[in-house]
Protein backbone atom coordinates (compact mmCIF):
# COMPACT_ATOMS: atom_id res chain seq x y z
CA UNK A 1 0.00 0.00 0.00
CA UNK A 2 1.30 3.59 -0.98
CA UNK A 3 -0.05 6.81 -0.16
CA UNK A 4 -0.36 6.76 3.17
CA UNK A 5 -3.68 5.90 6.12
CA UNK A 6 -5.76 7.99 4.32
CA UNK A 7 -5.35 6.22 0.61
CA UNK A 8 -8.00 3.07 1.68
CA UNK A 9 -10.15 5.59 3.22
CA UNK A 10 -10.17 7.97 0.22
CA UNK A 11 -9.69 5.40 -2.32
CA UNK A 12 -12.88 4.13 -3.00
CA UNK A 13 -15.01 6.90 -2.02
CA UNK A 14 -15.72 7.98 -5.80
CA UNK A 15 -17.58 4.98 -6.58
CA UNK A 16 -19.53 4.09 -3.35
CA UNK A 17 -20.73 7.89 -2.75
CA UNK A 18 -22.35 8.36 -5.96
CA UNK A 19 -24.22 4.94 -5.92
CA UNK A 20 -25.21 5.18 -2.10
CA UNK A 21 -26.63 8.69 -3.55
CA UNK A 22 -28.01 7.06 -6.24
CA UNK A 23 -29.63 4.85 -3.68
CA UNK A 24 -30.84 7.64 -1.19
CA UNK A 25 -32.51 9.35 -4.56
CA UNK A 26 -34.49 6.68 -6.31
CA UNK A 27 -36.48 6.16 -2.67
CA UNK A 28 -36.78 10.21 -2.19
CA UNK A 29 -38.46 10.30 -5.88
CA UNK A 30 -41.12 12.18 -4.86
CA UNK A 31 -39.42 14.82 -3.25
CA UNK A 32 -37.85 16.50 -5.90
CA UNK A 33 -35.71 19.04 -3.26
CA UNK A 34 -34.45 16.53 -1.19
CA UNK A 35 -32.68 14.40 -4.45
CA UNK A 36 -31.51 17.66 -5.33
CA UNK A 37 -30.17 18.18 -2.00
CA UNK A 38 -28.40 14.58 -2.12
CA UNK A 39 -27.03 14.80 -5.37
CA UNK A 40 -25.38 17.91 -4.82
CA UNK A 41 -23.75 16.71 -1.31
CA UNK A 42 -22.65 13.69 -3.28
CA UNK A 43 -21.19 15.30 -5.66
CA UNK A 44 -19.59 18.32 -3.74
CA UNK A 45 -18.23 15.08 -1.20
CA UNK A 46 -16.51 13.22 -4.07
CA UNK A 47 -15.00 16.69 -5.47
CA UNK A 48 -13.29 16.93 -2.21
CA UNK A 49 -12.35 13.18 -2.37
CA UNK A 50 -10.60 13.54 -5.51
CA UNK A 51 -9.00 16.70 -4.72
CA UNK A 52 -7.80 14.63 -1.72
CA UNK A 53 -6.12 11.95 -4.15
CA UNK A 54 -4.97 14.22 -7.01
CA UNK A 55 -2.63 15.60 -3.39
CA UNK A 56 -1.64 12.11 -2.15
CA UNK A 57 -1.06 10.89 -5.65
CA UNK A 58 1.42 13.63 -6.46
CA UNK A 59 2.79 13.13 -2.81
CA UNK A 60 3.27 9.64 -2.50
CA UNK A 61 3.25 8.24 -5.88
CA UNK A 62 0.29 5.33 -7.13
CA UNK A 63 -2.08 4.23 -4.73
CA UNK A 64 -3.26 0.72 -4.92
CA UNK A 65 -6.23 -0.58 -2.90
CA UNK A 66 -7.25 -4.40 -2.99
CA UNK A 67 -10.79 -4.42 -2.14
CA UNK A 68 -11.90 -7.08 1.05
CA UNK A 69 -7.95 -7.60 1.37
CA UNK A 70 -7.52 -10.11 -1.36
CA UNK A 71 -4.16 -9.02 -2.46
CA UNK A 72 -0.80 -10.63 -3.27
CA UNK A 73 0.16 -12.01 0.22
CA UNK A 74 -2.81 -13.59 0.92
CA UNK A 75 -3.28 -15.52 -2.60
CA UNK A 76 0.45 -15.98 -3.36
CA UNK A 77 -0.47 -15.10 -7.02
CA UNK A 78 -0.96 -11.96 -6.98
CA UNK A 79 -4.20 -10.05 -6.71
CA UNK A 80 -7.42 -11.79 -7.18
CA UNK A 81 -9.99 -9.55 -6.42
CA UNK A 82 -10.85 -5.92 -7.32
CA UNK A 83 -7.75 -3.30 -7.50
CA UNK A 84 -8.65 -0.03 -7.41
CA UNK A 85 -5.69 1.95 -8.45
CA UNK A 86 -4.98 6.02 -8.30
CA UNK A 87 -1.61 7.40 -9.94
CA UNK A 88 -1.61 11.07 -11.09
CA UNK A 89 -3.14 10.76 -14.28
CA UNK A 90 -6.58 8.93 -12.45
CA UNK A 91 -6.48 11.77 -9.81
CA UNK A 92 -6.57 14.06 -12.37
CA UNK A 93 -9.39 12.46 -14.61
CA UNK A 94 -11.37 12.27 -11.39
CA UNK A 95 -11.05 15.43 -10.18
CA UNK A 96 -11.69 17.37 -13.33
CA UNK A 97 -14.47 14.53 -13.76
CA UNK A 98 -16.44 16.17 -11.01
CA UNK A 99 -15.78 19.53 -11.55
CA UNK A 100 -17.90 18.88 -14.63
CA UNK A 101 -20.68 16.96 -13.14
CA UNK A 102 -21.08 19.09 -10.26
CA UNK A 103 -21.42 22.13 -12.50
CA UNK A 104 -23.76 20.45 -14.99
CA UNK A 105 -26.00 19.19 -11.94
CA UNK A 106 -26.40 22.60 -11.10
CA UNK A 107 -27.17 23.57 -14.38
CA UNK A 108 -29.78 20.82 -14.77
CA UNK A 109 -31.47 22.17 -11.62
CA UNK A 110 -31.67 25.62 -12.65
CA UNK A 111 -33.15 24.65 -16.00
CA UNK A 112 -35.84 22.46 -14.05
CA UNK A 113 -34.15 19.04 -14.97
CA UNK A 114 -36.84 17.73 -16.54
CA UNK A 115 -37.08 16.88 -20.50
CA UNK A 116 -40.13 15.28 -21.55
CA UNK A 117 -43.84 15.08 -21.32
CA UNK A 118 -46.11 13.92 -18.66
CA UNK A 119 -45.54 9.76 -19.46
CA UNK A 120 -41.70 10.86 -18.37
CA UNK A 121 -40.82 9.90 -15.27
CA UNK A 122 -38.40 12.38 -14.58
CA UNK A 123 -37.73 11.59 -10.80
CA UNK A 124 -35.04 9.11 -12.36
CA UNK A 125 -33.00 11.92 -14.23
CA UNK A 126 -30.87 11.98 -10.76
CA UNK A 127 -30.46 8.65 -9.61
CA UNK A 128 -29.40 7.64 -13.21
CA UNK A 129 -26.95 10.69 -12.94
CA UNK A 130 -25.44 9.86 -10.15
CA UNK A 131 -25.07 6.10 -11.61
CA UNK A 132 -23.21 7.47 -14.56
CA UNK A 133 -20.95 9.68 -12.35
CA UNK A 134 -20.30 6.40 -10.23
CA UNK A 135 -19.68 4.27 -13.77
CA UNK A 136 -16.89 7.37 -15.10
CA UNK A 137 -15.28 6.85 -11.65
CA UNK A 138 -14.75 3.38 -11.48
CA UNK A 139 -13.34 2.93 -14.98
CA UNK A 140 -10.76 5.59 -13.81
CA UNK A 141 -9.68 3.66 -10.64
CA UNK A 142 -10.23 0.34 -11.78
CA UNK A 143 -7.35 -1.70 -11.63
CA UNK A 144 -8.00 -4.73 -14.35
CA UNK A 145 -9.32 -5.06 -17.70
CA UNK A 146 -12.44 -6.87 -16.19
CA UNK A 147 -13.37 -3.78 -14.05
CA UNK A 148 -12.98 -1.22 -16.48
CA UNK A 149 -15.27 -3.16 -18.32
CA UNK A 150 -17.84 -2.92 -16.08
CA UNK A 151 -17.17 0.52 -15.29
CA UNK A 152 -17.81 1.53 -19.17
CA UNK A 153 -21.38 -1.01 -18.63
CA UNK A 154 -22.45 1.03 -15.54
CA UNK A 155 -22.04 4.24 -17.02
CA UNK A 156 -23.21 3.20 -20.88
CA UNK A 157 -26.62 1.95 -19.33
CA UNK A 158 -27.07 4.91 -17.28
CA UNK A 159 -26.26 6.76 -20.67
CA UNK A 160 -28.69 4.68 -22.32
CA UNK A 161 -31.19 6.05 -20.11
CA UNK A 162 -30.25 10.06 -19.79
CA UNK A 163 -29.92 10.32 -23.63
CA UNK A 164 -33.74 8.92 -24.44
CA UNK A 165 -35.55 11.06 -21.68
CA UNK A 166 -38.47 12.94 -22.56
CA UNK A 167 -39.00 9.43 -25.36
CA UNK A 168 -39.45 12.45 -28.07
CA UNK A 169 -39.19 10.32 -31.85
CA UNK A 170 -35.47 11.83 -32.64
CA UNK A 171 -33.92 10.67 -29.23
CA UNK A 172 -35.31 7.45 -29.52
CA UNK A 173 -33.84 7.05 -32.70
CA UNK A 174 -30.84 8.70 -31.71
CA UNK A 175 -30.95 6.01 -29.04
CA UNK A 176 -31.59 2.86 -30.63
CA UNK A 177 -28.12 4.10 -32.85
CA UNK A 178 -26.28 4.86 -29.56
CA UNK A 179 -27.04 1.38 -27.75
CA UNK A 180 -26.11 -0.68 -30.99
CA UNK A 181 -22.95 1.15 -31.30
CA UNK A 182 -22.40 0.62 -27.56
CA UNK A 183 -23.16 -2.91 -27.74
CA UNK A 184 -21.22 -3.58 -30.60
CA UNK A 185 -17.93 -2.00 -28.41
CA UNK A 186 -18.94 -3.97 -25.44
CA UNK A 187 -19.09 -7.05 -27.10
CA UNK A 188 -15.48 -6.14 -29.06
CA UNK A 189 -14.22 -5.53 -25.61
CA UNK A 190 -15.61 -8.40 -24.01
CA UNK A 191 -13.95 -10.32 -26.66
CA UNK A 192 -10.74 -8.52 -25.60
CA UNK A 193 -10.99 -9.55 -22.67
CA UNK A 194 -11.33 -13.13 -23.43
CA UNK A 195 -8.60 -13.69 -25.24
CA UNK A 196 -6.13 -11.83 -23.02
CA UNK A 197 -7.10 -13.84 -20.14
CA UNK A 198 -6.15 -17.16 -22.92
CA UNK A 199 -3.25 -15.54 -23.16
CA UNK A 200 -2.09 -14.55 -19.85
CA UNK A 201 -4.32 -16.00 -17.32
CA UNK A 202 -4.85 -12.84 -15.51
CA UNK A 203 -6.92 -9.31 -16.21
CA UNK A 204 -5.09 -7.62 -13.67
CA UNK A 205 -3.53 -4.53 -15.16
CA UNK A 206 0.10 -5.11 -13.23
CA UNK A 207 0.17 -8.43 -13.99
CA UNK A 208 -0.45 -8.01 -17.36
CA UNK A 209 2.05 -5.63 -17.86
CA UNK A 210 4.34 -8.10 -16.94
CA UNK A 211 3.06 -11.02 -18.67
CA UNK A 212 2.22 -9.69 -22.30
CA UNK A 213 6.01 -9.57 -22.18
CA UNK A 214 6.34 -13.75 -22.51
CA UNK A 215 3.47 -13.63 -25.15
CA UNK A 216 5.00 -13.33 -28.44
CA UNK A 217 4.67 -10.32 -30.55
CA UNK A 218 1.92 -11.46 -33.18
CA UNK A 219 -0.73 -12.19 -30.46
CA UNK A 220 0.62 -8.79 -28.19
CA UNK A 221 -0.67 -6.68 -31.92
CA UNK A 222 -3.31 -8.95 -32.25
CA UNK A 223 -4.51 -8.21 -28.99
CA UNK A 224 -3.56 -4.67 -28.84
CA UNK A 225 -5.84 -4.08 -31.86
CA UNK A 226 -8.97 -5.62 -30.69
CA UNK A 227 -9.06 -3.29 -27.46
CA UNK A 228 -8.41 -0.45 -29.68
CA UNK A 229 -11.33 -1.26 -31.58
CA UNK A 230 -13.40 -1.18 -28.32
CA UNK A 231 -11.58 1.83 -26.76
CA UNK A 232 -11.84 3.88 -30.74
CA UNK A 233 -15.29 3.32 -30.49
CA UNK A 234 -15.73 4.72 -27.24
CA UNK A 235 -13.22 7.51 -27.66
CA UNK A 236 -15.08 8.52 -31.36
CA UNK A 237 -11.57 8.07 -33.40
CA UNK A 238 -12.27 7.64 -37.26
CA UNK A 239 -13.46 5.50 -38.96
CA UNK A 240 -15.41 4.83 -35.58
CA UNK A 241 -17.11 7.89 -34.48
CA UNK A 242 -19.91 8.33 -37.22
CA UNK A 243 -22.28 7.56 -34.30
CA UNK A 244 -21.42 10.13 -32.49
CA UNK A 245 -23.16 13.53 -34.12
CA UNK A 246 -26.05 11.56 -34.32
CA UNK A 247 -26.28 10.45 -31.13
CA UNK A 248 -25.76 13.34 -28.99
CA UNK A 249 -27.40 16.84 -29.89
CA UNK A 250 -30.81 15.00 -29.32
CA UNK A 251 -30.71 15.14 -26.13
CA UNK A 252 -31.17 17.30 -23.36
CA UNK A 253 -28.55 20.44 -22.96
CA UNK A 254 -26.78 18.94 -19.68
CA UNK A 255 -26.88 15.38 -20.87
CA UNK A 256 -25.38 16.61 -24.29
CA UNK A 257 -22.89 18.55 -22.14
CA UNK A 258 -21.99 15.39 -19.91
CA UNK A 259 -21.76 13.24 -22.85
CA UNK A 260 -19.23 15.12 -24.73
CA UNK A 261 -17.12 15.93 -22.29
CA UNK A 262 -16.71 13.10 -19.95
CA UNK A 263 -17.45 9.68 -22.00
CA UNK A 264 -15.52 10.06 -24.92
CA UNK A 265 -12.95 10.70 -22.53
CA UNK A 266 -13.26 7.58 -20.84
CA UNK A 267 -12.43 5.90 -24.22
CA UNK A 268 -9.08 8.02 -24.44
CA UNK A 269 -7.65 7.57 -20.58
CA UNK A 270 -8.45 3.34 -21.81
CA UNK A 271 -6.23 4.20 -24.99
CA UNK A 272 -3.41 5.72 -22.62
CA UNK A 273 -3.72 2.51 -20.64
CA UNK A 274 -3.75 0.09 -22.85
CA UNK A 275 -1.30 2.01 -25.16
CA UNK A 276 1.38 2.69 -22.25
CA UNK A 277 1.28 -0.30 -19.35
CA UNK A 278 -0.13 -3.19 -21.31
CA UNK A 279 1.12 -2.69 -25.06
CA UNK A 280 4.57 -0.54 -24.75
CA UNK A 281 7.01 -0.38 -27.46
CA UNK A 282 5.49 1.32 -30.28
CA UNK A 283 4.30 -1.23 -32.12
CA UNK A 284 0.83 0.22 -33.01
CA UNK A 285 2.20 3.98 -33.35
CA UNK A 286 2.11 4.58 -37.18
CA UNK A 287 -1.80 3.18 -36.72
CA UNK A 288 -2.15 5.30 -34.22
CA UNK A 289 -0.96 8.39 -36.10
CA UNK A 290 -2.91 7.98 -39.26
CA UNK A 291 -6.23 7.35 -37.18
CA UNK A 292 -5.95 10.70 -35.20
CA UNK A 293 -4.88 12.77 -38.46
CA UNK A 294 -7.85 11.16 -40.22
CA UNK A 295 -10.19 11.89 -36.82
CA UNK A 296 -8.84 15.70 -36.65
CA UNK A 297 -9.48 16.62 -40.57
CA UNK A 298 -12.88 14.56 -40.78
CA UNK A 299 -14.32 15.60 -37.69
CA UNK A 300 -13.67 18.97 -38.48
CA UNK A 301 -14.60 19.42 -42.49
CA UNK A 302 -18.04 17.85 -41.36
CA UNK A 303 -18.53 20.66 -38.57
CA UNK A 304 -18.32 22.91 -41.61
CA UNK A 305 -20.87 21.39 -43.30
CA UNK A 306 -23.58 21.95 -39.91
CA UNK A 307 -26.17 24.14 -39.65
CA UNK A 308 -26.99 23.48 -35.76
CA UNK A 309 -24.46 24.22 -33.46
CA UNK A 310 -25.36 21.25 -31.43
CA UNK A 311 -24.48 18.98 -34.55
CA UNK A 312 -21.28 21.48 -35.50
CA UNK A 313 -19.92 21.12 -31.47
CA UNK A 314 -20.09 17.26 -32.03
CA UNK A 315 -17.82 17.17 -34.70
CA UNK A 316 -15.64 19.38 -33.52
CA UNK A 317 -15.43 16.75 -30.09
CA UNK A 318 -14.67 14.63 -32.81
CA UNK A 319 -11.69 16.42 -34.28
CA UNK A 320 -10.41 17.43 -31.10
CA UNK A 321 -10.01 13.86 -29.96
CA UNK A 322 -7.10 13.66 -32.69
CA UNK A 323 -5.10 15.77 -30.97
CA UNK A 324 -5.23 13.51 -28.20
CA UNK A 325 -4.49 10.76 -29.73
CA UNK A 326 -1.65 12.31 -31.95
CA UNK A 327 -0.04 13.01 -28.33
CA UNK A 328 -0.56 9.54 -27.13
CA UNK A 329 0.78 7.37 -30.59
CA UNK A 330 4.01 9.63 -30.45
CA UNK A 331 4.92 7.34 -27.07
CA UNK A 332 7.34 10.25 -25.61
CA UNK A 333 7.27 12.29 -22.44
CA UNK A 334 5.92 15.50 -23.89
CA UNK A 335 3.61 14.13 -25.98
CA UNK A 336 1.95 12.29 -23.51
CA UNK A 337 2.35 15.43 -20.95
CA UNK A 338 0.23 17.17 -23.77
CA UNK A 339 -2.28 15.03 -24.17
CA UNK A 340 -2.86 14.40 -20.91
CA UNK A 341 -3.10 18.43 -20.42
CA UNK A 342 -5.72 18.50 -23.36
CA UNK A 343 -7.89 15.97 -22.07
CA UNK A 344 -8.07 18.02 -19.02
CA UNK A 345 -8.38 21.03 -21.10
CA UNK A 346 -11.29 19.67 -23.46
CA UNK A 347 -13.22 18.02 -21.16
CA UNK A 348 -13.79 21.52 -19.22
CA UNK A 349 -14.27 23.45 -22.16
CA UNK A 350 -16.51 20.70 -24.62
CA UNK A 351 -19.01 21.11 -21.53
CA UNK A 352 -19.04 24.24 -21.26
CA UNK A 353 -19.91 25.12 -24.88
CA UNK A 354 -22.67 22.14 -24.92
CA UNK A 355 -23.81 24.24 -21.87
CA UNK A 356 -23.60 27.78 -23.43
CA UNK A 357 -25.75 26.05 -26.52
CA UNK A 358 -28.75 25.14 -23.64
CA UNK A 359 -28.71 29.06 -23.13
CA UNK A 360 -28.64 30.32 -26.55
CA UNK A 361 -31.75 27.89 -26.83
CA UNK A 362 -33.13 29.27 -23.68
CA UNK A 363 -32.15 33.41 -25.45
CA UNK A 364 -33.83 32.55 -28.48
CA UNK A 365 -35.51 29.16 -29.13
CA UNK A 366 -33.31 27.67 -31.04
CA UNK A 367 -29.76 26.42 -31.86
CA UNK A 368 -29.88 26.04 -35.77
CA UNK A 369 -28.12 29.18 -37.61
CA UNK A 370 -30.86 29.66 -39.86
CA UNK A 371 -32.67 31.15 -36.77
CA UNK A 372 -30.35 32.93 -35.42
CA UNK A 373 -29.13 36.15 -35.48
CA UNK A 374 -28.71 39.44 -33.32
CA UNK A 375 -27.59 37.24 -30.05
CA UNK A 376 -24.76 40.12 -29.44
CA UNK A 377 -27.07 42.89 -29.03
CA UNK A 378 -29.93 40.97 -27.33
CA UNK A 379 -27.82 39.38 -24.49
CA UNK A 380 -24.29 40.80 -24.21
CA UNK A 381 -23.82 38.41 -21.31
CA UNK A 382 -24.54 35.16 -23.34
CA UNK A 383 -21.82 36.71 -26.21
CA UNK A 384 -19.21 36.67 -23.32
CA UNK A 385 -20.00 33.06 -22.20
CA UNK A 386 -19.75 31.59 -26.17
CA UNK A 387 -16.50 33.47 -27.08
CA UNK A 388 -14.29 32.68 -24.24
CA UNK A 389 -14.75 28.92 -24.48
CA UNK A 390 -15.31 29.00 -28.05
CA UNK A 391 -11.87 30.73 -28.50
CA UNK A 392 -10.38 28.56 -25.77
CA UNK A 393 -11.65 25.42 -28.40
CA UNK A 394 -9.77 27.09 -31.12
CA UNK A 395 -6.56 27.23 -29.62
CA UNK A 396 -5.94 31.06 -29.48
CA UNK A 397 -3.05 32.68 -27.26
CA UNK A 398 -2.95 32.59 -24.82
CA UNK A 399 -5.59 29.98 -23.50
CA UNK A 400 -5.00 26.85 -22.27
CA UNK A 401 -5.87 25.18 -26.00
CA UNK A 402 -3.11 27.07 -27.38
CA UNK A 403 -0.90 25.69 -24.68
CA UNK A 404 -2.23 22.19 -25.04
CA UNK A 405 -1.56 22.54 -29.27
CA UNK A 406 1.63 24.18 -28.85
CA UNK A 407 3.02 21.22 -26.80
CA UNK A 408 1.62 18.62 -28.89
CA UNK A 409 2.94 20.25 -32.11
CA UNK A 410 6.89 20.40 -30.52
CA UNK A 411 6.11 17.00 -29.36
CA UNK A 412 5.32 16.12 -32.61
CA UNK A 413 8.46 18.33 -34.31
CA UNK A 414 11.09 16.24 -32.13
CA UNK A 415 9.96 12.71 -33.14
CA UNK A 416 10.64 14.65 -36.37
CA UNK A 417 9.32 11.47 -38.79
CA UNK A 418 7.53 12.41 -41.76
CA UNK A 419 4.07 10.56 -40.12
CA UNK A 420 4.85 13.26 -37.23
CA UNK A 421 5.59 15.94 -39.72
CA UNK A 422 2.01 15.78 -41.36
CA UNK A 423 0.33 15.04 -37.69
CA UNK A 424 2.16 18.61 -37.34
CA UNK A 425 0.68 20.16 -40.47
CA UNK A 426 -2.41 18.45 -39.71
CA UNK A 427 -2.99 19.43 -36.18
CA UNK A 428 -2.05 23.26 -37.72
CA UNK A 429 -4.75 22.75 -40.38
CA UNK A 430 -7.43 21.82 -38.31
CA UNK A 431 -6.69 23.99 -35.27
CA UNK A 432 -7.01 27.34 -38.55
CA UNK A 433 -10.30 25.58 -39.74
CA UNK A 434 -11.88 25.12 -36.01
CA UNK A 435 -11.50 28.97 -35.40
CA UNK A 436 -13.62 29.62 -39.00
CA UNK A 437 -16.25 27.40 -37.65
CA UNK A 438 -16.29 29.16 -34.21
CA UNK A 439 -16.22 32.55 -36.70
CA UNK A 440 -19.25 31.30 -38.62
CA UNK A 441 -21.12 30.57 -35.65
CA UNK A 442 -20.18 33.89 -34.07
CA UNK A 443 -21.40 35.89 -37.05
CA UNK A 444 -24.64 34.30 -37.46
CA UNK A 445 -25.66 33.25 -34.50
CA UNK A 446 -24.40 36.92 -32.86
CA UNK A 447 -23.34 39.62 -35.39
CA UNK A 448 -25.92 39.26 -37.87
CA UNK A 449 -29.85 40.85 -37.14
CA UNK A 450 -31.86 38.25 -36.48
CA UNK A 451 -34.28 39.64 -39.92
CA UNK A 452 -31.81 39.15 -41.66
CA UNK A 453 -31.69 35.02 -40.88
CA UNK A 454 -33.44 33.09 -43.32
CA UNK A 455 -35.69 31.51 -40.91
CA UNK A 456 -35.16 33.63 -38.06
CA UNK A 457 -38.97 34.03 -37.45
CA UNK A 458 -40.02 30.48 -36.63
CA UNK A 459 -37.04 30.64 -33.75
CA UNK A 460 -39.71 30.83 -31.21
CA UNK A 461 -41.92 28.54 -32.47
CA UNK A 462 -40.14 25.72 -30.56
CA UNK A 463 -41.97 23.61 -28.19
CA UNK A 464 -41.91 24.94 -24.66
CA UNK A 465 -41.29 23.25 -21.14
CA UNK A 466 -42.94 24.28 -18.72
CA UNK A 467 -42.23 23.10 -14.82
CA UNK A 468 -43.48 23.17 -11.30
CA UNK A 469 -40.91 22.24 -8.78
CA UNK A 470 -43.76 21.55 -6.94
CA UNK A 471 -45.56 18.55 -9.04
CA UNK A 472 -44.43 15.44 -10.94
CA UNK A 473 -45.98 16.42 -13.56
CA UNK A 474 -44.43 18.34 -17.25
CA UNK A 475 -46.42 20.23 -19.35
CA UNK A 476 -46.15 21.03 -23.12
CA UNK A 477 -46.57 23.64 -24.73
CA UNK A 478 -46.24 24.02 -28.70
CA UNK A 479 -47.05 27.43 -29.04
CA UNK A 480 -44.75 30.69 -28.42
CA UNK A 481 -42.36 29.98 -25.79
CA UNK A 482 -42.27 31.89 -22.59
CA UNK A 483 -39.44 31.72 -21.82
CA UNK A 484 -37.66 32.93 -24.73
CA UNK A 485 -34.82 35.69 -23.82
CA UNK A 486 -34.81 34.65 -20.08
CA UNK A 487 -31.68 32.72 -18.82
CA UNK A 488 -31.85 31.56 -15.27
CA UNK A 489 -29.20 32.45 -12.96
CA UNK A 490 -29.43 29.06 -12.10
CA UNK A 491 -27.96 28.27 -15.75
CA UNK A 492 -25.36 31.09 -15.81
CA UNK A 493 -23.63 30.51 -13.02
CA UNK A 494 -22.42 26.64 -13.35
CA UNK A 495 -21.92 28.16 -17.45
CA UNK A 496 -19.37 30.97 -15.67
CA UNK A 497 -18.16 28.44 -12.74
CA UNK A 498 -16.42 26.23 -16.16
CA UNK A 499 -15.10 29.36 -17.73
CA UNK A 500 -13.69 30.50 -14.70
CA UNK A 501 -11.90 26.47 -14.38
CA UNK A 502 -11.04 26.72 -17.67
CA UNK A 503 -9.30 30.01 -17.65
CA UNK A 504 -7.06 28.61 -14.56
CA UNK A 505 -5.98 26.15 -16.84
CA UNK A 506 -4.49 29.54 -18.36
CA UNK A 507 -3.32 31.31 -15.48
CA UNK A 508 -2.11 28.48 -13.69
CA UNK A 509 -0.66 26.92 -16.23
CA UNK A 510 3.29 26.35 -15.39
CA UNK A 511 2.18 24.48 -12.09
CA UNK A 512 -0.85 22.52 -14.05
CA UNK A 513 1.66 21.51 -17.08
CA UNK A 514 4.33 20.82 -14.43
CA UNK A 515 1.99 18.34 -12.83
CA UNK A 516 1.07 17.05 -16.30
CA UNK A 517 4.86 16.05 -16.89
CA UNK A 518 5.02 14.17 -13.83
CA UNK A 519 1.77 12.34 -14.88
CA UNK A 520 3.43 11.54 -18.11
CA UNK A 521 6.48 10.39 -16.42
CA UNK A 522 4.33 7.90 -13.95
CA UNK A 523 2.32 6.83 -16.95
CA UNK A 524 5.29 5.74 -19.52
CA UNK A 525 7.25 3.81 -16.58
CA UNK A 526 4.95 0.65 -15.43
CA UNK A 527 7.66 -0.27 -12.97
CA UNK A 528 5.67 2.60 -10.57
CA UNK A 529 2.28 1.09 -11.54
CA UNK A 530 2.97 -2.36 -11.38
CA UNK A 531 4.87 -1.89 -7.86
CA UNK A 532 2.17 -0.13 -6.57
CA UNK A 533 0.04 -3.39 -6.90
CA UNK A 534 2.26 -6.03 -6.96
CA UNK A 535 4.69 -4.95 -4.54
CA UNK A 536 7.14 -7.21 -3.64
CA UNK A 537 5.98 -10.01 -6.08
CA UNK A 538 7.17 -8.12 -9.15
Amino acid sequence: MIGGHLAPVFTPLPVLVPMLAAAMTLVAGRRPRLQRAITVLALSVVLVVSAVLVYLADRDGTIALQVGGWGPAESGMGPLGITLVVDRLSALMLVVSSIVLLAVVFYAIGQGIRDGDGRQPVSIFLPTYLVLSAGVFMAFLAGDLFNLFVGFEVLLAASFVLLTIGASKERVRAGISYVMVSMVSSLVFLLGIALVYASTGTLNLAELSVRLGTVPQGTRTALFAVLLVAFGIKAAVFPLSTWLPDSYPTAPAPVTAVFAGLLTKVGVYAIIRAHSLLFPGGTMDNVLLVAGLATMLMGILGAIAQSDIKRLLSFTLVSHIGYMVFGISLSTQLGMSGAIFYVAHHILVQTTLFLVVGLIERQAGASTLQRLGGLAAASPLLAFVFVVPALNLGGIPPFSGFIGKVALLEAGSQVGSALAWTLVAGSVVTSLLTLYVIARVWTKAFWRPRADAPEGHLATAAPAVLLDDTEDSVDIEFAQRDDVGRMPIGMLAPTGALIAVGLMLTVLAGPIFAYSDRAADEVLDPGQYISAVLGDMR
